[in-house]
């Protein structure tokens, strides 16, 4: 579990195929001391297991399903990525309840710059949008922020300078990619209520309109 409160950010070394698999090696910089084998680190909003552990960095593997529904197939060496350790029991809780599970891509729309905010408009599909809310919260290739606007097929978040300053996010372009998963709570929430409610439809229509008599 994480909260979106990026701890650094670290540069891909390489990037290994192997089978179906790709071997990222990643330098964790000031993060780095205490990670060892088997700890969960979000990359780029993406839960990945170390997998080996070297002197100046760490190596994860991610599999077909992660690489096919994020971005983290379309990484290279030399890009960076947002990193944060899972979050400690003992720890303060900031940003909000990550689970490292990306739900989709999006891609950048717009991206507005002004003095003191940027407002970073993200296309992505309905099935995404239509589990936001307006002022709920969202990850943005692992980045904890809160939803101004949801419109059909995307919304628009807010970004302070200091959120610019200490994540990847200032170097979105537009057309850029960017792992997207939704809150927990309004996830669980749908899902519920789309295996619930036809169901009660259903129960409602069985009994005729007498049922409540």
């Amino acid at each position: 579990m994480f909260t979106g409160i990026v701890e650094t950010i670290g540069k891909i070394q390489a990037i290994e195929q192997k089978s179906d698999l790709a071997e990222l090696e990643i330098d964790l910089g000031p993060i780095a001391e205490g990670v060892k084998l088997g700890d969960s680190i979000a990359v780029a909003g993406c839960c990945l297991t170390v997998s080996v552990v070297e002197p100046s960095s760490f190596r994860f593997e991610a599999i077909p399903e992660t690489l096919e529904k994020t971005r983290i197939g379309g990484l290279a060496a030399g890009d960076v990525v947002n990193l944060e350790r899972a979050m400690s029991s003992a720890g303060r809780f900031d940003g909000h309840l990550v689970q490292g599970h990306v739900d989709g891509v999006g891609r950048v729309r717009r991206f507005d710059r002004e003095q003191h905010e940027a407002l970073l408009h993200i296309a992505c599909g309905a099935e995404i949008a239509g589990q936001l809310v307006d002022k709920g919260s969202v990850t943005i290739d692992g980045v904890s922020l809160t939803v101004v606007e949801v419109v059909a097929d995307g919304f628009h978040v807010a970004l302070i300078p200091y959120t610019l300053e200490v994540t990847t996010l200032s170097d979105l372009e537009i057309g850029d990619t960017v792992n997207l998963e939704v809150d927990i709570f309004g996830k669980y929430v749908k899902q519920y209520l789309d295996r619930v409610l036809p169901n009660l439809v259903a129960s409602a229509q069985a009994a005729g309109p007498d049922a409540s008599n």
